[in-house]
C-alpha cells in the first residue's frame, strides 16, 4: 500500500516514535512524507521514504494530487489541533480529497495504531474489497 506520513511541528516526535514502533510493518509498504517529517523518520528508522515539499510549501497539495490520481491508499496525519497553521486551507483541501476519494485518513496516534495493526493483520485491504464487489 502507498502510505503518506504527515506531522505538524508539535507532533513530529510522536510520528517518529510511531514509525520506530511500527517500522517492521511500514517497511513492507511504499512510504511518502512531507519534507522535514520524512527526513526525521528516515534518519530515525532507516525506512525508504519518498519526500514531498514541506506542508506549508506545497507538500500537502502534492499528497492531495496523489489522492486525486488514485495513487495513495492511506494517510497518517498527526495534526496539532491546538496551534493555528498558516497553510490551513491546504490541510482542509487534503482532508476533503480524502473524503471525496474515500482514502482513509487518521489524525492521531490511537487511530494510526488501529489502522496499522489492521493493515498488518490483513483486515485492511479496501482496494481489493472494492474490486471484488464490482
Amino acid at each position: 500500500m502507498k502510505i503518506a506520513l504527515i506531522a505538524h511541528d508539535e507532533k513530529k516526535d510522536d510520528m517518529v516514535n510511531f514509525t520506530i514502533a511500527y517500522s517492521n510493518i511500514l517497511k513492507q509498504h511504499e512510504l511518502f512524507a512531507t519534507g522535514t517529517t520524512g527526513t526525521r523518520i528516515s534518519e530515525a528508522t532507516g525506512l525508504s521514504i519518498a519526500r514531498f515539499k514541506s506542508g506549508p510549501l506545497g507538500g500537502d497539495q502534492q499528497i492531495g494530487a496523489k489522492i486525486a490520481e488514485n495513487e495513495m491508499d492511506l494517510i497518517i496525519f498527526f495534526r496539532d489541533p491546538l496551534t493555528a497553521q498558516p497553510h490551513e486551507p491546504d490541510i482542509s483541501a487534503l482532508m476533503r480529497l480524502s473524503d471525496v476519494y474515500q482514502i482513509p485518513l487518521v489524525t492521531n496516534t490511537g487511530g494510526a495504531e488501529v489502522m496499522i495493526r489492521a493493515l498488518d493483520a490483513g483486515f485492511f485491504d479496501w482496494r481489493n474489497i472494492v474490486k471484488e464487489k464490482k
